[in-house]
């Protein structure tokens, strides 16, 4: 069987088919192409006792990857991070079951780094020779790195207000990066017009590119893994641009089409800040997609995306497998950040402590159920977000004495 089962493309509102071989954007309809695989052929010729004996990284799925020769990866050793219990903050809230899929141990920090892996390999293997986009830093930072390891150029622009830590990890990576005075929307403007005059650049913004998502599905085909090939219950996970969420959820839809996953698809929950929750709102109104949010802001970065455009998709998700889509206040994120890790030893970034305050609140309103299996995603490390954290601490002269016994 070869490498990779890829097959094409389609539109995901019209259903519309593309040649996987060539280097594509969007849609003709505007919206993000699919990658679709010969699921038949796989099934017949891979288990998941066979995936189970390979090396531990997302590249075990690569018949369910797009890049077809093996020599054009372009890897860090990305992929099967931790399910780690919770049992002490899970118990706590009334969820002993309580699951994290810990991304802070992936390279470069975050879960951006499986779609930078794919991403930039499928370039690589399409002749790209520079890849462009915006980002609220994980994702620059992240393709920067890859970039740099693929031999290419990358051309990033984040927000002035994007986390620190990121501008240093493009810059040391070699891309070209420049700060924007405003957000996410508007340093896609700038990406947009500079490659339209730049040979060989792909614009690889958050889904117009076909295979970041396809890298970012691979945490759903490990958690099912990592669970025995049986689902959890409900997967929570923040939503910014929403490819976590629809990356997930094909995976679950191509794992139950190969015959690896039986029963109810887990309920999926979509996860935003107070301060940006277009995808939350859509979802309370009935609609089918959001509408641009205002004033968008939040201390969790990452999920500052006032309009998605694949926002269509998370809502379709979400809706498909009877999860929901919360909102939670920067004081409810920030003060379950503390709480797990002064409970588990866990430091994770304000993305992930939105879905820990989400699965918080959704115990109390009774939608979580306490005998649920629970997956919480906690996307990206929380040392690289040190601003989050207040440091009130002594400062004790040379000569002076540590007291006997800790206030705390």
């Amino acid at each position: 069987m070869p490498y990779s089962a890829l097959s094409h493309l389609d539109c995901s509102k019209t259903g519309k088919r593309y040649e996987a071989d060539e280097v594509q954007g969007v849609s003709d309809a505007g919206v993000p192409l699919l990658a679709r695989y010969d699921l038949e052929q796989v099934a017949a010729t891979v288990s998941p006792a066979e995936i189970a004996s390979r090396p531990a990284t997302l590249w075990r799925y690569h018949e369910v990857l797009p890049v077809r020769d093996e020599s054009n990866i372009v890897s860090l050793g990305e992929g099967m991070t931790p399910l780690l219990p919770l049992p002490s903050y899970g118990a706590e809230i009334g969820v002993p079951g309580l699951l994290m899929k810990d991304e802070g141990l992936i390279p470069t920090g975050t879960f951006k780094a499986r779609g930078a892996a794919v991403g930039v390999s499928r370039a690589k293997e399409l002749g790209v020779t520079g890849v462009a986009m915006p980002t609220n830093g994980n994702a620059g930072a992240a393709w920067a790195i890859y970039a740099a390891r693929a031999k290419m150029k990358s051309l990033i622009a984040m927000p002035v207000d994007a986390p620190s830590i990121t501008r240093a990890e493009c810059v040391v990576a070699g891309a070209e990066l420049y700060l924007v005075d405003g957000l996410i929307g508007d340093a896609g403007k700038l990406i947009n017009a500079a490659v339209a005059g730049r040979s060989g650049y792909q614009e690889v913004s958050t889904l117009k590119e076909p295979y970041r998502l396809e890298g970012k599905k691979t945490m759903g085909y490990e958690i099912i893994e990592q669970l025995g090939w049986q689902g959890p219950d409900v997967i929570l996970y923040p939503a910014g641009g929403g490819v976590g969420h629809i990356g997930i959820y094909k995976a679950l839809l191509e794992m139950r089409e190969l015959g690896w996953l039986k029963g109810d698809l887990p309920r999926l929950v979509a996860v935003q800040a107070e301060g940006c929750a277009p995808i939350v709102k859509a979802y309370e109104q009935g609609a089918t997609e959001s509408v641009a949010f205002p004033d968008a802001h939040t201390v969790a970065f990452g999920i500052t995306v006032p309009k998605a455009l694949g926002d269509f998709l998370v809502l379709e998700a979400v809706r498909a497998t009877e999860g929901t889509a919360i909102a939670v206040s920067d004081e409810a994120l920030l003060e379950e950040q503390r709480r797990l890790a002064e409970h588990e030893g866990t430091f994770i970034c304000p993305e992930g402590a939105a879905c820990m305050a989400a699965a918080k609140q959704l115990r109390e309103s009774g939608w979580l159920r306490e005998g649920d299996r629970t997956v919480v995603l906690n996307t990206g490390a929380g040392i690289k977000y040190p601003e989050t954290v207040h440091v009130d601490v002594p400062t004790l002269a040379i000569d002076s004495r540590i007291p006997a016994a800790s206030a705390n």
